[in-house]
């Protein structure tokens, strides 16, 4: 068909969107089957250098290494695969080895026996979820039964589980065995390899989001202990500040923001992950309600194994996490009681200033009359003095009068201008102190009502 141009105009990442539905195929698998699951937690670091490991062992294998690092991939080499899954915290790894018949062990070969020795031991990242899947053939009810399938898990006790309305029968146990793996074996009826497929993928992730899941359970159980005490310490804290005992705000404010720091500290470490969990935990209850499974003979299925523990963990998860955030809630509370009590504290501090500078003031005011008095009567003195010297010169120069009688009559002319000039300027500055006082009186009205 040919391709025909329109000349529209396509987002950028258009063809990344289409193909972001197909970038995780599941896996078409026969039985007999063995395959085995690794995910590890890795850093950037470690994922590259995972890259070049598994370059690595294509050349002990004899094939030719990939060249681009992609997010999922499959290699086939027959009867060996290959599946390498990146995830965001995680990177899986699925082998899958077809060179198996039913033998009387399931366990005997595993995905990893094809694997040239060592290779595995120096996988770069931390291995969070191991587990060895073993598919067989079994239309005969006695491969079916109990004391069989218990041999190949070491005797620990089993969750069965025949999902797809009985096509298949699951054994497992969720636990570690003898060789540090777990361990899954399905028995198949009437499933064809596309739905084999399916099944083993939902399985194999199902084992890894739990563990995914739980990794936020040792830090909820870290910090819960400290959370008690810090709840404990915040209600004394608010008791001592409701208390009319004259507490220091300077000691109370240290305690809060001890205890504050505490707080933030432990939400910036916990906050991801326990999100984390909660997604883990919802992907879990979905591959669990895709098995669409039926009780075995009276043993858990696997969706009740799930609800009974990993859901009360999640919760116990969840529980802190709301813990830590009531608390953050609750030190901004007491933090908006100390801000108000530090105001009060400051305006009552504010309004004594404000009355002893209204007292001094008024003493200034009293003592300011005083020297203005003194000062009409230093300003006259002086002023008569600069009269009497410029009648003497008139005098002397041949002007007849009474000097005496002049002089006397410029004193109280004198004397009354110097009072009058200096009232003048007492009420300009009077004035000038009125509008600052009003200005300070409306700046501090405008701050209150912000």
């Amino acid at each position: 068909m040919e391709s025909v141009s329109t000349g529209m105009s396509f987002h950028p990442h258009r063809d990344d969107l289409y193909e972001e539905m197909h970038s995780r195929p599941f896996q078409v698998i026969p039985s007999p089957a063995r395959l085995t699951h690794i995910a590890l937690i890795c850093d950037e670091a470690e994922k590259r250098e995972q890259f070049n490991h598994l370059r690595r062992l294509f050349e002990l294998l004899g094939q030719q290494p990939p060249e681009r690092d992609e997010m999922c991939v499959q290699w086939d080499f027959g009867d060996f695969r290959i599946r390498l899954e990146k995830h965001l915290e995680f990177i899986a790894f699925t082998f899958v080895n077809l060179a198996v018949e039913n033998n009387d062990d399931p366990f005997a070969v595993t995905g990893i026996s094809s694997l040239p020795s060592g290779w595995l031991d120096k996988l770069p990242g931390k291995v969070i979820s191991a587990v060895h899947v073993s598919v067989k053939d079994s239309s005969e009810d006695g491969d079916y039964m109990l004391p069989k399938v218990r041999r190949f898990f070491e005797g620990m006790r089993l969750i069965g589980s025949s999902p797809q309305q009985g096509d298949a029968r699951i054994w497992t146990t969720f636990r570690l065995h003898s060789d540090g793996f777990g361990r899954m074996l399905i028995c198949n009826k009437r499933m064809s390899d596309s739905q084999l497929g399916r099944l083993t993928q939902r399985l194999m992730e199902i084992e890894t989001y739990r563990l995914m899941a739980l990794i936020g359970l040792p830090t909820a159980r870290e910090y819960s202990p400290q959370l008690r005490i810090m709840d404990t310490q915040i209600a004394e804290l608010t008791q001592r500040l409701s208390s009319e005992s004259g507490e220091d705000e300077s000691d109370i404010l240290k305690d809060l923001t001890r205890i504050a720091s505490k707080v933030e500290d432990y939400r910036a470490k916990t906050t991801f992950r326990f999100a984390a969990s909660q997604a883990y935990h919802e992907l879990v209850l979905k591959r669990l309600a895709e098995l669409r499974e039926d009780e075995v003979s009276g043993h858990l299925t696997m969706t009740e194994f799930m609800t009974r523990r990993l859901s009360p963990a999640i919760r116990t998860c969840d529980s802190v996490g709301q813990r830590l955030e009531d608390m953050s809630r609750r030190i901004d509370r007491v933090s908006d009681m100390m801000r108000t009590r530090i105001e009060l504290s400051t305006q009552e501090q504010n309004q004594e200033l404000l009355s002893s500078m209204d007292r001094r003031s008024k003493i200034q005011l009293m003592m300011q009359h005083t020297v203005e008095g003194l000062s009409v009567a230093a300003i006259s003195y002086y002023s008569i003095g600069l009269i009497k010297l410029i009648i003497d010169a008139l005098y002397d120069s041949g002007l007849n009068f009474n000097k005496h009688l002049v002089l006397g009559a410029a004193v109280p002319v004198v004397v009354g201008g110097v009072w009058l000039a200096t009232r003048r300027i007492h009420k300009h500055f009077l004035a000038l102190a009125r509008e600052q006082r009003d200005a300070d009186l409306a700046d501090e009205e405008r701050r209150k009502s912000k």
